[in-house]
């Protein structure tokens, strides 16, 4: 298939270049210390227009689309990664809006996203409704002309800074397949509050909290697709076009930590030479490398098809976040290896590499879900190739009994 970079999309990606090492780079220690939110290195973003990428022109974006957006976040992620999730997370939270909202919700709310003048979030997952989505709790109760959500949701990335919330929850519990809904929720609605922000382990720059609703009231033109029932429908479909993004932040922490692990073999003395001299060294290099190169590629090839709607998506996207992370995680490793000792060390950046890099293998759908995914579509597939048939061995019982008895 042909991927085609055009020159808008490599114009984004220049000015997500220069943005990342202005704004984004020299404030990654200090935003991971302090937990921090980089609000200048965002603010110059949506400036730049890079909030607009994914978001079509007649809704005020660039419409450049998915595959800009994960240009844009691998220069974002490589400078640091923990603010290329806080970038990417308005993707996820804008993406039900471009699936599943009318035509009046998207005028209405699109705009400010790709401005810049909102940041958005994404209500998904619960505490005990993580890959199992459909298992959620949190209720919206119809109540005169709107609804009422009751309920917490978990691991509300972004929650604590957002100006609006994409809120999936149960209208229809008797339901077996139109159970869940989802709604568009502002900033400052009563009953809204944001609790306990997680001490994570990594991605410390971008806040990530619980989100509780103690009798939210929404109108029903916030209900996304103006009916009730779809909101899973709407989830599924914009992890399709997330989990390319997340495979982009991926990219860029990998080429992040497999930058700063060249340069330190380069200078690294051991044994009187520079340690990129010894053969072990080079093959980490090299398999570091290669993995990030096959790994950006299958995000491209994911992103063109989530421009193109192109039903082999959900498959593409699935490998592109697997395998992409999985990469991040194991060149992570390997830089921590060959900076030895001081690789443990805070002081040197490769550990948050180390440690921004396991979020990915987990969040927006965990590896093994992906996997399944993966799988299933591959069976799907095999079941409707013809071809194949006459290489399905055809098993008949065969009978060795006498056909009368002997005694």
């Amino acid at each position: 298939m042909s991927i085609t970079f055009s020159p808008e999309a490599l114009a984004l990606q220049a000015k997500a270049r220069e943005i990342a090492e202005k704004y984004v780079r020299p404030k990654a220690a200090e935003s991971d210390r302090e937990r921090a939110y980089n609000h200048e290195a965002m603010k110059a973003c949506g400036q730049a227009g890079l909030l607009a990428s994914w978001i079509p022109k007649e809704y005020g974006g660039s419409g450049v689309g998915v595959l800009s957006l994960c240009m844009i976040v691998e220069e974002l992620a490589k400078a640091d990664s923990g603010f290329g999730v806080a970038f990417a997370v308005n993707a996820l939270g804008s993406f039900p809006l471009l699936v599943g909202g009318t035509e009046e919700q998207k005028k209405r709310f699109l705009p400010r996203v790709a401005k810049g003048e909102a940041l958005i979030s994404f209500c998904l997952s619960e505490k005990f409704a993580g890959s199992d989505a459909g298992g959620m709790k949190v209720r919206a109760i119809e109540d005169g002309d709107g609804y009422r959500i009751y309920g917490e949701k978990k691991w509300n990335t972004g929650g604590p800074v957002s100006d609006l919330y994409t809120v999936f929850a149960v209208t229809d519990p008797e339901s077996k397949s139109r159970r869940i809904s989802a709604f568009m929720v502002e900033k400052g609605t009563e009953g809204l509050e944001i609790h306990k922000v997680e001490p994570s382990m990594g991605i410390r720059g971008v806040p990530v909290s619980e989100t509780h609703f103690k009798g939210a009231w929404v109108p029903k033109e916030n209900l996304l697709g103006g009916k009730p029932g779809h909101g899973f429908k709407h989830a599924m479909a914009t992890l399709d076009l997330a989990r390319p993004g997340v495979a982009g932040q991926a990219v860029g922490a990998a080429q992040g930590a497999l930058d700063y692990a060249t340069a330190y073999a380069c200078r690294r003395q051991q044994f009187g030479q520079p340690i990129s001299g010894f053969q072990m060294v080079q093959q980490l290099l090299a398999d570091m490398a290669t993995q990030t190169e096959a790994a950006r590629w299958l995000v491209y090839r994911a992103a063109s098809l989530a421009d193109a709607r192109d039903p082999a998506v959900t498959k593409i996207s699935a490998m592109c976040k697997c395998f992409a992370t999985d990469t991040a995680m194991k060149v992570a490793t390997d830089a921590v290896q060959i900076f030895g000792g001081y690789g443990f060390m805070e002081d040197y950046p490769i550990a948050k590499f180390f440690r921004d890099a396991k979020i990915l293998q987990i969040y927006e759908g965990t590896n093994q879900i992906q996997r399944m995914v993966i799988a299933r579509n591959l069976i799907k597939e095999a079941l409707g190739l013809t071809h194949l048939e006459e290489y399905i061995p055809t098993e008949t019982q065969v009978d060795y009994l006498p056909e009368t008895n002997p005694a």
